[in-house]
């Protein structure tokens, strides 16, 4: 539920006076500091409040975002891209957790899961990790309950069919895979949910640094198959919750 959501929640049970829901409303849609702006309304529009991208930000940058957002009553925040260096120093912030494996931090804990289904984010080796911990962990952070089907490439099939009862039973399935990207058409083939494939950047010359995957995983033949960018674990994982949580 959105903050604005709950307010009018609070007014129909006499919880919150009108005045006090006029004032949440009249806020400005955002705050200015100069480098940024953050949008405190943006959970109105798309039901979760602004993720800071912590890449190509300073620490003091990401700092000031967080403890705006904290001021304005964001209890919740995700920050992503975010190295191990800039994390370190800014530990100190409350309720702060770094997973460095996904590059990610999470202020606030994640959202308790209430979705419709599972998002099962299957991975078709280790070196595809990051994204793949990028994506489970953005999906939990959103509210939904995440299985992990890691190092189940097209190289060794067997390991992929092993896990069929989760891949059928999945709602949505985020597909993830470097060199020839095959694994989102087979995933594609098994499943009736919507697959969201993402290439990654992980493969020998002439991969491409993930585009090789990408065109791949847009010539897919397999039905109900889309795809994000390289290495987008983030934006697969915002989608897939997206779609579990339509109701």
């Amino acid at each position: 539920m959105t903050d604005a959501l709950k307010i009018l929640e609070d007014v129909k049970q006499g919880i919150v006076s009108t005045d006090e829901a006029l004032a949440f409303f009249k806020k400005e849609p955002y705050i200015d500091l100069d480098f940024a702006k953050v949008d405190m309304k943006r959970s109105l529009v798309q039901g979760h409040g602004e993720v800071i991208y912590g890449e190509g930000k300073s620490v003091g940058q990401i700092d000031s975002i967080i403890k705006t957002m904290l001021d304005n009553d964001q209890k919740n925040i995700l920050v992503t891209r975010l190295s191990s260096s800039k994390s370190r120093r800014l530990e100190s912030i409350e309720g702060f957790t770094y997973y460095p494996e996904a590059k990610l931090a999470v202020i606030g804990g994640v959202r308790k899961a209430d979705g419709l289904g599972k998002i099962a984010v299957v991975s078709a080796g280790t070196s595809d990790l990051a994204v793949s911990e990028e994506a489970a962990l953005t999906a939990e952070f959103f509210g939904n309950e995440t299985v992990r089907i890691y190092d189940v490439g097209v190289a060794g099939l067997h390991r992929l069919l092993s896990r069929l009862d989760d891949i059928i039973e999945a709602k949505v399935i985020i597909a993830v895979a470097g060199m020839e990207g095959a694994l989102a058409s087979v995933v594609g083939g098994l499943a009736s949910a919507p697959v969201i494939a993402v290439p990654t950047s992980i493969g020998y010359g002439a991969s491409f640094n993930g585009l090789s995957a990408l065109l791949s995983m847009l010539n897919s033949c397999a039905s109900g198959t889309s795809v994000v960018n390289i290495d987008n674990g983030f934006g697969a994982a915002y989608q897939a919750s997206l779609i579990n949580h339509m109701m």
